[in-house]
């Protein structure tokens, strides 16, 4: 992989992650994520370039506002970085063209989700929109380019969002927000690695929610384990590692 091409995804992707973190702010407050311009949200002063660029900034604040004095979350820096390396991630898997542009958006569409539903315990319907919207151009372009059926991608969205519409029904242990969420990623990974994204998120929920209710964290504070970030995560390996995962299993259990 060309090395520019590499730098250049990475520097892209933390510059989005800084936008990522706008949204994962305002979005739950119901605000504009284009107006007003970026700014401390303890003194309000309008930051500028020096206090915004990626990452970057944090360090030489030494994690703090240059006006108040106010300590920066680590979450800021943590999600430019993160999203620039899921960004490299996928290119070495994908290579650059409109497929991968795709695919990045939509990842850091569902890192968004994940991190608000995991601070709000909801998600929002706006979010769902534009991954529905991206869902739609993903599947038309893998029709074109690469002759896939839509009919593959769709199905794989109703079973998986189907099942777990199932289990919210009955269990009432997750939220409609949860099916919706699993619908939009259903829609990038089709039939049938919708179906094992839906049962990885599950494992990986289970494994947590089982530890957290070892230490009786869900007792504490009326605090509830969202299972948004789980499903995340889940997408985000079944896009990767999906298809080598399925194929371990059939020559290990078939």
């Amino acid at each position: 992989m060309n090395t520019v091409i590499s730098i250049f995804v990475f520097l892209y992707g933390i510059i989005i992650g800084s936008f990522l973190n706008v949204c994962i702010y305002r979005i739950p407050k119901e605000e504009s994520i284009a107006y007003p311009p970026s700014h401390c949200s303890n003194c309000n002063n309008k930051l500028g370039w020096k206090d915004l660029f990626p990452v970057f900034s944090f360090l030489f604040l030494k994690g703090k506002c240059r006006y108040c004095g106010e300590k920066i979350s680590i979450q800021y820096p943590l999600v430019e970085l993160v999203n620039g390396l899921l960004y490299l991630s996928l290119l070495f898997k994908f290579g650059f063209g409109v497929k991968f542009i795709l695919i990045c958006l939509f990842i850091s569409l569902i890192l968004v989700i994940g991190i608000i539903d995991y601070k709000t315990q909801d998600i929002y319907d706006n979010t769902i929109y534009v991954g529905v919207v991206l869902g739609v151009l993903y599947i038309g372009v893998e029709k074109y380019l690469g002759g896939v059926s839509p009919f593959n991608y769709i199905l794989g969205a109703v079973i998986a969002a189907g099942i777990l519409a199932l289990i919210a029904i009955t269990t009432k242990a997750m939220g409609w927000g949860d099916v919706e969420l699993v619908f939009i990623i259903g829609l990038f990974l089709g039939w049938p690695n919708a179906l094992l994204m839906l049962f990885i998120s599950i494992v990986l929920g289970g494994i947590v929610g089982s530890l957290l209710l070892i230490i009786k964290y869900k007792s504490i504070g009326g605090h509830y384990m969202a299972f948004g970030p789980y499903i995340a995560l889940a997408g985000y390996i079944t896009l990767m590692y999906g298809n080598e995962i399925l194929n371990w299993y059939l020559k290990m259990f078939i």
